[in-house]
């Protein structure tokens, strides 16, 4: 399909460079398969809006200080890091890489170096960290939140960040994105969905820095999708079936959520313990087989999140969706409002 088909005008005004306080004071569009008018209403609503036996399924990466600021001779190299390769590598996207040559060590705060290792076809680097402390130590030493471009163009990050950019689900670290759609939860929230008897899973997806890279290509046949790894064991996958033959519905939690399920469930539509890589691309004309719904924040346009999204529930509908938004002043991106969409089945 074209790109451009996924393309909408949005406001720059719209997007949010601070999340809601409380969190779940977020607005929430609740979308239907139906050609029914959309639902506008808060995140804390969600326990009304679900039913008894659904289970809303969240990934519990954990964002790390992946930003970094270094030194190659009088050059200054930043660095983002987008995917752990073993205990000491990474594979990275540089700023001013050109000035890189292998070989090359990268001096960063307080004595942090890297040796910038090779580089790959796509122009980013695998860099290897030295010294004997583990990695995550130094990057809690010299390294910050890697908040999105749409938000660091506008400010610069800053210490609230490392809280508000973390979901309270946050255990396994290796996130260089947070999966926003989460960082709505509240424990009060929770507290409301337990008693309301909706269940909850997580699984794990730590999100890479390809999750904000452009789609260039005019023709979504012509993307070439990041791959990143992730985790669902088999005691998880066996209570979302079993979830799932009782009659509840599967939501998940945040694009992140959805794409591994759909990496892990076969074709009989039975999720299978995951654990490796994936880059599954999820366009128009894709069969859903793991989820029955989506929560997830306001997506940039020709994104590969509004194709996923579009692919849920239709893209004329999306279409209409992202118009609403935009006139009755939705907030957009990681720190905005949400969507629930709950495609017919």
């Amino acid at each position: 399909m074209r790109v451009d088909l996924f393309d909408f005008d949005l406001p720059q005004n719209l997007i949010a460079l601070r999340p809601a306080r409380p969190r779940d004071s977020a607005r929430l569009l609740v979308v239907d398969g139906s050609e029914s008018p959309f639902s506008d209403c808060v995140v804390s609503d969600l326990p009304s809006l679900l039913r008894e036996g659904d289970v809303l399924v969240f990934n519990d990466t954990r964002v790390i200080p992946a930003q970094l600021t270094g030194k190659r001779g009088d050059a200054t190299i930043g660095v983002t890091l987008h995917k752990r390769i073993d205990l000491r590598r990474w594979q990275a996207f540089v700023r001013n890489g050109k000035r890189l040559r292998e070989g090359d060590r990268i001096t960063f705060l307080h004595s942090v170096t890297a040796i910038a290792e090779a580089r790959h076809p796509d122009g980013s680097w695998t860099l290897s960290f030295e010294g004997e402390e583990a990695v995550e130590v130094l990057l809690e030493r010299a390294g910050t939140m890697p908040l999105p471009p749409y938000i660091a163009g506008k400010r610069p990050t800053d210490e609230s960040d490392r809280e508000d950019y973390q979901t309270i689900f946050a255990r396994e670290e290796g996130a260089v994105a947070a999966p926003t759609a989460a960082l709505h939860f509240t424990p009060e929230l929770i507290s409301a969905l337990d008693a309301n008897g909706i269940g909850r899973e997580t699984l794990t997806l730590h999100v890479g820095a390809g999750t904000f890279l452009p789609v260039k290509a005019e023709d979504t046949r012509d993307h070439a999708m990041h791959s990143e790894w992730g985790r669902i064991d088999a005691q998880t996958a066996q209570r979302l079936n079993t979830a799932r033959a009782a009659g509840g519905r599967l939501i998940a939690v945040g694009t992140t959520s959805l794409r591994l399920l759909e990496s892990a469930v076969d074709e009989g539509g039975v999720i299978q313990p995951f654990e490796g890589d994936t880059a599954i691309f999820i366009t128009p004309g894709y069969h859903f087989r793991a989820v029955d719904g989506l929560m997830t924040n306001f997506h940039l346009p020709r994104s590969t999140l509004v194709m996923l999204v579009s692919a849920l529930m239709g893209r004329e509908r999306m279409m209409d969706v992202y118009a609403h938004a935009v006139a009755n002043h939705y907030r957009f991106y990681s720190y905005g409002d949400s969507s629930l969409l709950l495609p017919k089945r």
